[in-house]
């Protein structure tokens, strides 16, 4: 472990009823839940309902409170409990998230809802005007929602603890707020806090600008770093660990390290075939009560592909339409697991941080 970097927090040597008890403790003190959804007027619903805390894991000034891993149509997710101390009254505020998995294999923190016989989709954080082919358009910022990654290492493994997934249909409506079909910009108590973070300068990665982009439109050769924000692959190494993914072949490696600087950090997932980043974020302890960080790292969105991602024919639409998330002529073979989702590798391989990732870290030198 590198002197001065948080390793990744692991959860609570505490048994779930000790877990429990610890939770119940904390209500019983004057801690107030803060829940946004439908069970905002009685929030302790949620623990008779059966959503107490099994597990309980700590970051800086932050500590979450987790049930077991459970699964509905669209998402694999936790009931967690956000917990962090009011600094104008020192008393503890717990507010109920949903942690839930997305398929770049990170954890995030829902921002909202949509549900109706239109629409049914998660809320992906804060959103922000992008330039596509000359025309501005709103996009979510999906790694806003993105949960630190010193945590993700222990998601991870208690979602794969249970002996059994608990099916749930009810959660979603009961914790998160419920948008319109047209909502999706989050709402204020998910924005706010990242808005305050930004308004101190000193809080900016590069400023503010991009850490990497790309020279060359649909090159991905042409891949740059700003200088100090590129991966540190000779002495930036902070843990290495290890996951499963039917998607992407079976057994993972998962390497985070520091950037160059040490101002940011990296997560590379590798699959036997596969490998990609996510998002990178800073080491800064600055949580909001969503559990994510309140200042993101801006890099081109196409650093970040998923080994996985979106290229499919929506027939559902009318006429149909051709949705791809994938650099035009860089969309491999249709996943086996997923036929929506195709193989990104022609773009991955091609960047030259995964090349150098592979020829450092992985002794590959394809």
């Amino acid at each position: 472990m590198i002197a001065g970097v948080e390793p990744s927090a692991r959860p609570a040597p505490m048994m779930p009823p000790q877990v429990a008890r610890e939770f119940r403790r904390l209500i019983d003190s004057g801690a107030r839940i803060r829940c946004a959804g439908d069970a905002r007027d009685d929030p302790e619903c949620l623990l008779s309902g059966g959503y107490t805390p099994k597990y309980k894991v700590d970051l800086f000034d932050t500590t979450y409170y987790l049930t077991n891993i459970r699964q509905n149509p669209d998402i694999r997710f936790f009931v967690a409990y956000v917990v962090q101390k009011n600094p104008r009254t020192a008393r503890a505020e717990i507010y109920p998230r949903i942690f839930y998995k997305d398929i770049s294999l990170i954890w995030r923190s829902a921002s909202h809802f949509v549900r109706s016989e239109d629409e049914n989709w998660i809320g992906k954080g804060e959103m922000r005007t992008s330039v596509i082919d000359g025309e501005e358009i709103e996009q979510s910022v999906e790694e806003t929602t993105d949960l630190p990654l010193e945590i993700q290492t222990s998601l991870e493994a208690l979602s794969r603890k249970a002996r059994r997934v608990f099916f749930d249909e009810s959660a979603i409506a009961l914790v998160l707020r419920r948008g319109h079909d047209d909502r999706i910009e989050p709402y204020r108590d998910f924005l706010e806090p990242r808005v305050r973070a930004r308004s101190d300068p000193r809080n900016l990665i590069n400023r503010g600008r991009s850490i990497a982009r790309f020279t060359r439109k649909n090159d991905p050769t042409s891949l740059r770093f700003a200088k100090g924000f590129d991966p540190d692959f000779d002495r930036g190494v902070i843990e290495a660990g290890t996951s499963k993914s039917k998607l992407y072949g079976g057994h993972l490696k998962r390497i985070r390290m520091l950037s160059k600087n040490r101002k940011i950090q990296y997560l590379f997932f590798a699959g036997p075939q596969i490998v990609w980043i996510i998002p990178p974020q800073t080491t800064a302890a600055n949580l909001t009560s969503y559990g994510v960080r309140a200042i993101d790292v801006i890099a081109d969105e196409e650093l970040c592909i998923p080994g996985y991602e979106y290229h499919f024919l929506d027939d559902s639409e009318d006429p149909p339409v051709f949705v791809s998330q994938i650099p035009e002529g860089f969309a491999g073979k249709p996943s086996e697991v997923d036929p929506s989702r195709a193989d990104a590798s022609l773009w991955l391989d091609q960047l030259p941080v995964i090349r150098e990732f592979r020829r450092k870290i992985l002794k590959d030198c394809r």
